[in-house]
């Protein structure tokens, strides 16, 4: 365990710590003494994770759930955001608007609701951590609800750290990433989606969930770092 973090003793809750990025944010903020408490939809995907945090049943499209879930927390010092929507990768001319309202209710305006119920228990030196996405800034085909979603988030993060400060507020934004969110691939094809996206890479590998945690952490020890978003992406917007 680190001794010497700022988060020692300080409650840390982290939506979306079922799994992947949320999952090593969480281990990171144990090994440094905070008190974290994870959070999601589903209570045994939680505790499967085996990093001793209190879990929490989370879901951020269902209001109620989420003022009664933050009742039993009580004080947050930090809040940390990993909860994604599927999306697929639909071109503009055939996206189903559904799907694009549909993630836009979960990813952002979840989030925005989220936000305006932790802001009471939030500590006055507190903050929080959003996750948005390199096609916030990288164009791809079939990337647009990605692109246009992120984008509305990296946005919403700094209009955020200026309204709630000195509390801070900042965004990682993770490039192509080693975690379950590639479970629908089979083995093999993820396997070549990662070798072809290394090679393109300056950094020559795709990234990990601990790479990213690091990015976490970092935001929030560092209490003079508010209103931006930290790009870990091996390279991908150069």
């Amino acid at each position: 365990m680190t001794t010497d973090s700022i988060l020692r003793n300080q409650t840390v809750l982290v939506v979306g710590g079922g799994s992947g990025i949320g999952a090593a944010v969480a281990r990171e903020a144990m090994r440094r003494g905070a008190q974290v408490v994870v959070a999601g939809r589903h209570l045994e995907r939680l505790e499967r994770i085996g990093v001793g945090a209190h879990a929490v049943v989370l879901d951020v499209t269902d209001e109620a759930g989420m003022q009664a879930a933050l009742a039993r927390i009580g004080h947050i010092d930090h809040l940390v955001v990993t909860a994604a929507a599927a999306v697929g990768s639909p071109r503009i001319a055939e996206a189903d608007l559904a799907t694009a309202r549909a993630a836009f209710d979960v990813k952002f305006w979840g989030t925005l609701r989220l936000v305006q119920l932790v802001l009471p228990h939030l500590a006055e030196t507190g903050s929080i951590t959003l996750t948005t996405g390199v096609l916030a800034r990288k164009f791809v085909p079939g990337g647009f609800i990605r692109s246009t979603l992120n984008a509305a988030l990296e946005a919403f993060v700094k209009n955020l750290a200026k309204e709630i400060a000195p509390r801070r507020a900042n965004a990682v934004s993770p490039g192509v990433t080693a975690t379950e969110a590639y479970a629908s691939m089979s083995a093999a094809e993820r396997e070549a989606m990662f070798q072809r996206t290394a090679r393109v890479l300056p950094a020559g590998r795709v990234g990990t969930a601990t790479d990213l945690a690091q990015a976490y952490v970092l935001a929030m020890e560092n209490e003079f770092m508010t209103g931006i978003v930290i790009d870990v992406e091996g390279g991908a917007l150069l």
